[in-house]
């Protein structure tokens, strides 16, 4: 099989769902064999089975809040394909663009609390129990970003500060892992996954796909300059095979690419957020 990641052997946290999942496929097809993670796995079984090449992929029950589950993960992943090259640190959830006004102090608190644990510290954990294996194959971590890494309302306050802090420690590590590894991230814009909200405002049932469901055939597009263009997870993937490829990118660290259908030229629509209050 060639591809541009033909030979490679890659860790995707939240790879049963949504982008993780169509990123661990992606990289199968590009040649890579995955371990996908996450803490459901009968989902993840599912995907394996589904997978074209099922020997290429397999499943491993953990939480990315769990250090030690993540140094079992990696252990596995070596075991079982010889070694890992790229780490793609993408599990995490939305806050459902709950503002500050609609929050009261304890909901704030447990919200941070849970909501940092996964999209942070998740992110930190990973890569604390992945640098070691990453150091021997001089190999990478992909970030999955967001446009709320750069601008505001692409979440509410929590989410959007969560995702300025990936921002930060992707740079940071970049920074710290070099010369060895490469660390960049890919910040994503709107996507129709089954991206979840903390359990601690009662979301964790809640899909963003529902809410693309909702939408009316006939509804205005958003307000960004690839308005018509694909909110498939599959559609966003060719930049983390990018990133991933020492030989397509081997010069590139510390750098986020932007897939969220020009935000960063349009800008959001509404000018003020607190008209209302």
């Amino acid at each position: 099989m060639n591809g541009w990641l033909n030979g490679y052997v890659a860790l995707v946290t939240g790879g049963g769902t949504g982008i993780g999942r169509a990123v661990a496929e992606r990289f199968v097809a590009e040649g890579a064999s995955v371990t996908i993670l996450g803490r459901h796995i009968d989902r993840l079984e599912e995907v394996v089975e589904q997978s074209p090449d099922p020997l290429r992929m397999h499943a491993v029950e953990a939480d990315v809040r769990n250090s030690d589950q993540l140094h079992a993960a990696v252990a596995e992943t070596v075991e079982r394909f010889g070694k890992l090259d790229t780490l793609v640190a993408n599990a995490g959830i939305w806050d459902y663009q709950r503002p500050l006004t609609r929050l009261n102090g304890k909901e704030l608190s447990d919200t941070f609390d849970e909501l940092f644990s996964v999209n942070v510290k998740g992110y930190f954990l990973a890569a604390e129990a992945a640098w070691r294996e990453l150091v021997k194959t001089r190999g990478s971590i992909v970030m999955t970003l967001s446009n709320a890494s750069f601008f505001v309302n692409g979440g509410g306050p929590v989410y959007t500060a969560s995702k300025h802090a990936c921002l930060g420690l992707m740079r940071e590590l970049a920074y710290e892992l070099a010369p060895k590894v490469r660390v960049n991230g890919v910040a994503c814009g709107g996507m129709n996954t089954d991206l979840r909200g903390p359990e601690s405002l009662s979301l964790h049932e809640r899909s963003l796909a529902s809410s693309f469901a909702k939408k009316a055939p006939d509804a205005p597009p958003p307000p960004i300059p690839l308005h018509d263009s694909s909110t498939d997870p599959r559609d966003f993937t060719g930049s983390y095979v990018l990133l991933a490829s020492r030989e397509q990118s081997g010069p590139i660290t510390g750098q986020a690419i932007s897939v969220d259908g020009g935000i960063g030229v349009r800008g959001f629509a509404t000018a003020a957020g607190g008209d209302h209050l």
